[in-house]
């Protein structure tokens, strides 16, 4: 069995005590050397799908909303095979490949880009294309050891900044999805955007659900039950299941989800999509600049939204030295980049790592063993996808909100005595959920703390890396304005 080594990256054979008794999937997995047992990463991998299996009801949707330049809609039935598919392979390879407890599936970041921004400019097969290039792309960053020398360069207090700003994210994430927070309907005598339930109160049975599922969460993890947010969710999921089913709640009240058995658990799956992609036809029919901007923007959204994901939930899952660094970073970024191209070639729009991966790490994931319990039971999605869209969001939502908190938890190593960190800090945390992008976020912090560093007169600090980094940020935030000087719509 191997041990982990703080001073380095990866994992290394070190002798452990015991290599003769332990199992080999102990020491495949490092089960033992990371502080874990099989049951905590069997619960773990549980958890994670638990908690972002709405993705393969989502996905459908946003992508299924849209048409391409020629009219044509995506089916809901073969995106949602494609779409259990691609994450079931993906992240059974995160498992295997990455040895990390990091789930993967269509990104909810790029979904829209994907859907609204590249598909009305192109056929879906182009656009697809594009979706694979992006991950040929972050792939070759990864393996010349780019990706990994960008991310490191990044200073850790803007690393801790990511943390504590997607904490804040998801658990925004779960409120909104539960609908205990909601958009301020346009109205002239408000300025406030956002407000509690759907008109300033909590009403209804569905918001009920979901405060007493997170109050039921907050007090099994306070008193250190074992599978306490598995047990929430699926105990927030029957009582849901009773309370709809006696008083016959509205289904607009639960939102995308409605918890209705239903009336077969299995469904054929729908192959349709898969390989169905025109790699460079999009360069010809949306214009050479326009399909250059849109591959950039994929690139761009998909490579940071993945580093503050795998950042985060690796310091949550203990997997980083002491400066920030994660073990095994550079087999966990290929198969990110290979995600993205998997997504293109089964049609589900590129692949990330997931921030709902770190509920399975509150239940005590810490291995890539989790990550195959995952992936198995995504694939098996495709078979039982009816039953899937049981679990409505009041159920799953609360694990976002209380992972959110415990995230918040690492603002407590952020050197504010700093001042050259104090601003870029701030921003980064505040961005992120205010924009709902862990991009801008990124990109705001970094260029604040460039900023700083130049007015002072200390550009060696920064190195070039960071410069650069900060330049492509500027031109990711103006990249509106510079389609509009070339004339791109």
């Amino acid at each position: 069995m191997t041990q982990l080594r703080p001073d380095s990256s990866e994992e290394a054979p070190v002798p452990d005590r015991d290599e003769r008794t332990s199992s080999p999937l102990d020491r495949y997995f490092h089960i033992t050397a990371r502080g874990s047992t099989l049951s905590r990463e069997l619960r773990g991998g549980i958890t994670t799908f638990v908690a972002m299996s709405y993705i393969v009801l989502l996905n459908p949707l946003i992508l299924g909303s849209s048409t391409d330049v020629t009219g044509a809609s995506l089916g809901n039935a073969e995106l949602t095979t494609a779409t259990a598919l691609c994450a079931g392979v993906m992240t059974v390879l995160m498992g295997v490949v990455g040895h990390a407890p990091l789930a993967m599936a269509a990104g909810l970041g790029v979904i829209p880009v994907v859907a609204f921004t590249v598909a009305p400019e192109m056929t879906w097969a182009q656009a697809m294309g594009l979706v694979v290039l992006e991950g040929v792309c972050i792939v070759l960053m990864a393996v010349s050891g780019v990706r990994e020398r960008i991310i490191n360069a990044i200073p850790l207090p803007l690393k801790t900044a990511l943390t504590v700003g997607i904490g804040l994210y998801i658990a925004l994430v779960g409120m909104v999805s539960a609908g205990f927070v909601s958009r301020q309907p346009d109205a002239a005598d408000t300025d406030v955007p956002v407000q509690l339930g759907p008109n300033g109160h909590l009403i209804g049975w569905p918001l009920g659900l979901f405060c007493l599922t997170l109050l039921l969460m907050i007090v099994l993890v306070a008193r250190k039950v074992p599978g306490a947010i598995l047990i929430s969710i699926v105990s927030g999921t029957v009582l849901s299941v009773v309370v709809n089913a006696v008083f016959d709640v509205p289904a607009g009240q639960w939102g995308r989800t409605t918890p209705d058995l239903p009336s077969s658990l299995v469904a054929s799956p729908d192959f349709g999509l898969f390989g169905d992609v025109d790699l460079f036809g999009g360069f010809a029919n949306a214009g050479v600049i326009a399909a250059t901007v849109f591959l950039f923007t994929l690139v761009l959204s998909g490579f940071f939204d993945a580093m503050g994901t795998i950042t985060s939930v690796s310091s949550e899952a203990g997997l980083t030295d002491s400066q920030g660094k994660v073990r095994g970073m550079g087999r966990i970024l290929l198969v990110d980049g290979a995600g993205a191209m998997a997504g293109g070639f089964t049609g589900s729009s590129p692949n990330t790592v997931f921030l709902e991966s770190a509920a399975g790490v509150a239940e005590g994931a810490r291995t890539g063993l989790a990550s195959v319990v995952t992936g198995v039971l995504f694939a098996a999605t495709m078979l039982f996808t009816p039953l899937a869209a049981v679990v409505p969001a009041q159920a799953a939502a609360p694990a976002l909100v209380l992972v959110g908190g415990m995230m918040m938890a690492q603002v407590r190593n952020i050197p504010w005595q700093d001042e050259d960190f104090v601003v870029p800090v701030f921003l980064t945390v505040a961005i992120i959920p205010f924009t709902y992008s862990i991009t801008n976020g990124v990109g705001a912090g970094l260029i604040s703390y460039c900023a700083i560093k130049i007015c002072k007169g200390r550009v060696r600090e920064l190195g070039w890396l960071l410069s650069v980094l900060a330049l492509v940020f500027a031109l990711y935030f103006g990249i509106e304005g510079i389609k509009a000087v070339f004339g791109v719509s």
